[in-house]
């Protein structure tokens, strides 16, 4: 049971990161955003969004991996620390 609710977990994660991404092609809600939160647009792509017009926006593909690297190494971490290794 524990092993599908860390599955579940991952899956959810997972399509948190394809929506932050620019490969984003699903409109699934309309267009006022999801939830009625204008920030959070059917095409995705958010992080593209929040870069625009800074100096940064030419590195959006880097900044989501590194981004992503992040996270991925924190959620690690946490599942480290929930789930010990048997002795």
């Amino acid at each position: 049971m524990k092993r599908l609710i860390w599955m579940a977990f991952v899956l959810v994660v997972a399509a948190v990161f394809f929506y932050l991404s620019r490969f984003w092609t699903l409109s699934l809600w309309p267009r006022s955003g999801l939830f009625g939160i204008e920030a959070l647009r059917p095409q995705g792509s958010l992080v593209g969004q929040w870069l625009r017009g800074t100096d940064f926006a030419p590195f959006e593909l880097l900044i989501w991996a590194v981004g992503a690297f992040l996270v991925l190494t924190v959620l690690q971490k946490l599942y480290d620390r929930l789930n010990p290794p048997p002795e």
